[in-house]
């Protein structure tokens, strides 16, 4: 009967490790195929869910900049530090007075997640409000970031208490330029020096002035831009949100500090990976670090995570910020495959995991990557800067099989679309064949 029994088992084995040939075989003939990834550097990696194998690697064990991927390790840090919320302020009462410290939390007032908590926290307290800044440590900008990228919208500056997004919210009202927060209306001046096609504000590097252009404002114009970041403009804001005044106080985070819960986590977690906003995963950085101790400080979070969680990578991949905006980054295929599966473990819930991400032909950066459906094949994370666009997630195949993939693309000089075509046609004959 032993005999019997192994004899089965031993066929079994033989058959998947004959299927992922098939497919290893398979999957190098659609790279054989074109003379596109010819032109630039390409790594990949399939890999097998349920038997726990590689299937197939095509310099899979190179580094690559991963770009938005990297927002793929943010994520993972968070199901494994957050709770069900995120943590917005903390807090002590010390007599007539409320002293609070930032947590880093992006959602006070984000444009997304509109969170109120604190600010209602805050609003009702019957106490004197104090703000002790100096929580955070690190510098505005992340290791690496583009410093003349200072006016746009995906690189607002990093701080302890983020009020909306870190920017201005600039539209049309009635035919003139509405701004949000209004306190900073005054800061906007019409410049008719300025210069851009359309219309477009600029702000000047170092200070918050906002220059727009003296001409009538269009009716479906909206800009998001990145406001300079101070103490004393926190203040102004946190007094004109609460329309109560907030002193600043320079003290010391006890470590019995209360906290305040605000947005649930996976409501955070889904508005960074969705549309990729690189101000959520900056900022969830210093979230993270706030568990650790009195400092906030996204580096010496990095350095826990890995520590901590990501000790089994399969390289030794140099992860410098949150977001992916910094081309310091250097991760592996077989890096982001190693974070996929531990991603998916970790939810433990398909159906749970996949509405947090990006899903080909629905929604995110991948809405326009696959063709129009209302059930994606596709679940993942895209990465796009210049010279560079990478996937990586999981393709469901019509036989049922659940796969983890990475697909990088490095130093290249052909539009985008052309790259993004080849990830997809590749992607899509794994969905079709296995």
């Amino acid at each position: 009967m032993k005999r019997i029994v192994s004899c089965l088992i031993a066929s079994i084995i033989c058959s998947a490790c004959a299927t992922n040939q098939r497919m290893a075989k398979g999957v190098a003939s659609q790279f054989d195929k074109p003379a596109i990834t010819n032109q630039y550097h390409t790594g990949f990696a399939l890999y097998d869910l349920e038997a726990k194998k590689m299937i197939y690697e095509k310099n899979a064990d190179l580094y690559f900049v991963p770009a938005s991927n990297t927002k793929l390790y943010t994520f993972y840090a968070g199901l494994k530090m957050l709770g069900d919320s995120v943590p917005a302020l903390r807090y002590i009462e010390r007599g007539d007075s409320l002293i609070f410290w930032g947590t880093g939390d992006p959602s006070f007032l984000d444009n997304q997640l509109k969170s109120d908590r604190a600010l209602n926290f805050l609003k009702n307290s019957p106490k004197k409000l104090f703000f002790a800044a100096g929580r955070y440590t690190g510098k505005f900008y992340g290791n690496g970031w583009s410093w003349d990228d200072f006016n746009e919208y995906y690189q607002p500056e990093i701080n302890e208490l983020p009020i909306q997004d870190n920017m201005l919210a600039l539209s049309a009202e009635q035919g003139k330029l509405k701004v949000v927060p209004a306190s900073m209306n005054n800061c906007v001046v019409k410049d008719s020096n300025v210069s851009s096609p359309g219309f477009r504000v600029l702000r000047n590097v170092d200070q918050n002035v906002f220059r727009a252009p003296d001409k009538p404002v269009p009716a479906d114009y909206l800009q998001y831009l990145p406001y300079k970041t101070s103490t004393l403009l926190t203040l102004n804001l946190l007094t004109d949100a609460l329309k109560r005044p907030v002193s600043v106080v320079k003290a010391e985070m006890p470590e019995n500090a209360k906290t305040l819960y605000s947005t649930k986590t996976d409501s955070v977690l889904k508005a960074m990976m969705l549309p990729s906003d690189n101000f959520i995963a900056e900022q969830l950085l210093l979230v993270y670090s706030n568990a650790l101790g009195a400092e906030l400080n996204g580096v010496k979070a990095i350095a826990h995570i890995r520590k901590q969680y990501l000790s089994n990578l399969p390289g030794n991949p140099s992860w410098v910020d949150g977001s992916g905006l910094s081309k310091g980054n250097l991760f592996s295929p077989r890096d982001m495959v190693s974070v996929l599966d531990s991603i998916y473990h970790t939810v433990n819930d398909q159906q749970r995991l996949f509405n947090m991400l990006p899903g080909g032909g629905k929604s995110g950066t991948l809405k326009n990557a696959y063709p129009k459906t209302d059930n994606p094949f596709v679940y993942g994370k895209t990465g796009t800067l210049s010279g560079v666009h990478n996937q990586s997630g999981y393709v469901l195949t019509k036989k049922g099989k659940v796969l983890i993939y990475s697909f990088m693309n490095n130093n290249y000089v052909l539009p985008t679309a052309e790259v993004r075509k080849e990830m997809g046609r590749v992607v899509s004959y794994i969905h079709e064949n296995f």
